[in-house]
């Protein structure tokens, strides 16, 4: 008796990658037939450091200057151009983009929201987390030469609304 190769199985039991063709090589995604839909996406991660790091943030102190505004605007800024940094992205034209950042005592350190939205065929997930992960990274340049210990942890999609997979909430 034979053995199924474990690509056909593993193929026979979940769904297909949307970004390969049949022929196992890279494609965008045709999205022409699809609606367009109002689409939300919301991603969280964090950005953990010492108490001390923390209060020069949040008083305004750092060398650089505003931390969280400079995040907040470099986020803003990447999610406009998630279609540049991830190969098989469409481009959008999205029509809401927010960065939150909450400095949290407990971690101690910063919690980093952002909320896209896009009327469109495709989805605003990408550009979520591009957004959190943009303004994460911003922060620690801004704070690094402080302290290097900082850490970037649980980037995630929160929450996407819309299109034909419908509600997901983590």
């Amino acid at each position: 008796m034979a053995r199924k190769s474990s690509k056909s199985s593993l193929t026979s039991k979940t769904p297909a990658l949307t970004h390969i063709d049949a022929g196992g090589e890279a494609r965008m995604v045709d999205v022409s037939e699809k609606p367009a839909t109002e689409r939300i996406a919301v991603a969280e991660g964090r950005v953990v450091m010492s108490k001390a790091t923390l209060e020069l943030v949040v008083s305004g102190n750092a060398r650089k200057g505003d931390v969280l505004g400079v995040a907040r605007i470099a986020g803003i800024m990447a999610a406009k151009r998630t279609h540049e940094l991830i190969p098989l992205c469409h481009p959008l034209a999205l029509s809401k983009v927010s960065v939150d950042i909450a400095p949290d005592a407990r971690l101690p350190g910063c919690i980093v929201r952002a909320s896209v939205k896009v009327t469109g065929p495709t989805g605003v997930e990408m550009e979520a987390l591009t957004a959190v992960s943009v303004a994460c990274l911003t922060i620690y340049d801004m704070i690094k030469a402080v302290e290097r210990g900082v850490r970037i942890e649980g980037i995630h999609l929160i929450e996407k609304k819309g299109g034909k997979s419908g509600h997901y909430r983590a």
